[in-house]
């Protein structure tokens, strides 16, 4: 059966997984609320296309830090993608780079920093988790600039991991013959079994909650590569972010697996654009199934999105050539609601493109005739 659209790959995921494996990724914390209000809130915005214009033309190119994209559509780090698929992040890095888009790594993937750099050119951030020991972050912050990744995603919504009932069911553990490959050689490579969900015991044990804004600040004393703060829901913690030198801000709930019932990253978006008053791009994640997503979250100000879930579970069902298929429909999509929106390149994007149903539904006057 021809797939026509991302969501199709759930169902041949959840098929195709081990339940331990699939649960993981596809949950998310407690109530799962903010799970389903990620995608929810997207049916909340509705378009105002404008009609009669030339879209004979489309441009979907941008760029991201300097380093110029096919479109504002990158892939969000998530861990441990070797349990979806053989090759892992090495076919997630050939389709990134195939797609001419950003790929971000996971502190917690199954391949390395290096191996993902010798899939050949691409550019690829790095998805940081802060341990305990500084000493293990500024080794891996180190070996990914020599790796030549080209900016430190920092997630910050993480001093504990959220509680996700099915793993704590299933006691999720990483597969034996696998390991989080960029801790190998210093013995945080493997998670050990646990009466709940060994993931969340692993956390307990290495991540540092004492992580603060002063860390921020270190990081940048560690590294010349810009920073994202990756896991911002309010305008407070934007403007303190920009202050404490963040080159860009990912708005993320963390596919909701952290909080439940904090608001979609979409409802959240527009606050933190408000705040950063254009000083640092800002970028979102969670729940991007569709291209009329991507369109809405650049309307409300974003300067992109990354996708998550669509990655390992395209991954899951057809490795490499899944993710390269997802990266095609949603670009398509994209295309399409641009040209049906009137509008030839991002920057023709604009708020007045969207209504969102918390405002009124006539947002304007009607001009006089």
């Amino acid at each position: 059966m021809e797939i026509t659209n991302v969501s199709e790959y759930d169902a041949i995921a959840k098929q195709k997984l081990p339940k331990m494996v699939y649960d993981y990724y596809a949950s998310g914390a407690e109530d799962q609320w903010t799970l389903q209000e990620n995608r929810n809130a997207f049916s909340r915005i509705l378009f105002r296309p404008r009609i009669l214009i030339d879209v004979s033309k489309i441009d979907m190119t941008t760029t991201v830090l300097g380093f110029k994209i096919s479109m504002p559509i990158m892939i969000a780090p998530t861990a441990m993608q070797k349990m979806a698929h053989p090759e892992g992040e090495y076919a997630t890095a050939r389709a990134a780079s195939a797609a001419g888009t950003i790929m971000t790594l996971s502190s917690w993937a199954t391949s390395s920093v290096e191996e993902v750099a010798s899939t050949g050119p691409g550019i690829r951030f790095f998805q940081l988790y802060v341990y305990k020991d500084r000493n293990v972050v500024a080794q891996l912050v180190r070996r990914a600039e020599r790796a030549g990744f080209k900016a430190i995603a920092l997630t910050v919504d993480t001093p504990r991991l959220g509680r996700r009932e099915a793993d704590i069911k299933n006691r999720f553990t990483l597969p034996p013959f696998l390991t989080l490959k960029n801790f190998e050689g210093l013995d945080l490579g493997k998670m050990e079994k646990a009466d709940d969900s060994g993931l969340a015991s692993y956390v307990a044990g290495q991540i540092d909650r004492s992580l603060s804004w002063k860390d921020v600040k270190w990081l940048q004393t560690i590294t010349k590569l810009p920073i994202l703060v990756k896991g911002v829901l309010t305008a407070e913690d934007t403007r303190i972010a920009i202050q404490a030198g963040a080159a860009g801000i990912i708005v993320s709930n963390h596919g909701a697996r952290q909080l439940d019932y904090v608001p979609a990253t979409i409802m959240a978006l527009e606050e933190v654009v408000k705040a950063a008053q254009g000083r640092v791009p800002v970028f979102l994640d969670g729940g991007v199934r569709r291209g009329t997503d991507v369109f809405k979250a650049l309307a409300l100000g974003a300067s992109g999105i990354f996708i998550g879930r669509p990655v390992v579970f395209s991954l899951a069902a057809e490795g490499e050539a899944g993710v390269r298929k997802v990266l095609s429909m949603l670009r398509e999509e994209f295309e399409l609601t641009m040209a049906l929106s009137g509008c030839r390149s991002l920057k023709e994007i604009t708020r007045e493109h969207i209504v969102t149903e918390w405002e009124s539904p006539h947002p304007r006057p009607a001009p006089r005739l």
